[in-house]
């Protein structure tokens, strides 16, 4: 195995401090309308924020409204009541379920969906601990319909 690629970050890097660019014209109410908007019309949170950077020019939610997009979410009452990671994950063991039902022998794939289960239940117990999901919350794979 070769051990001289470093795994990691790209190299770029945000800005030290966090304010408000002097060239940005929109205001912190502005941007939060922008964000609820979006998200009501079905954009994910980690989309919502290359949306504003890209389309918008707005560098950093954070730094215009002093408030992170999950918050602003949060206050509107519009929080996605999984995490945005946990439910990707618990997508792609769908996906991954449903290879297998018409490919059984794939032993790669359930390999692979052993791994992704163990990705989900190690960060359903950190969601669960920090408070981000209810202690009672669990995964389970049969009721997987609602995310395919």
């Amino acid at each position: 195995m070769n051990k001289r690629h470093k795994k990691g970050r790209s190299q770029s890097t945000r800005p030290p401090k966090l304010t408000k660019p002097s060239w940005l014209t929109f205001k912190a109410d502005e941007v939060e309308e922008l964000v609820a908007s979006l998200y009501r019309k079905g954009y994910p949170p980690s989309m919502i924020g290359l949306l504003l950077r890209d389309t918008y020019g707005i560098p950093s939610v954070r730094a215009v409204t002093s408030k992170k997009l999950l918050k602003i979410l949060e206050e509107r009452g519009l929080k996605p009541e999984i995490p945005e990671d946990l439910a990707n994950l618990i997508r792609r063991a769908a996906r991954v379920r449903r290879h297998l039902e018409e490919h059984p022998k794939d032993y790669h794939s359930k390999r692979g969906l052993q791994l992704i289960e163990s990705k989900i239940h190690r960060l359903a117990e950190y969601y669960k601990r920090v408070g981000v999901l209810p202690s009672d919350w669990e995964y389970k794979p049969e009721r997987l319909s609602i995310f395919t």
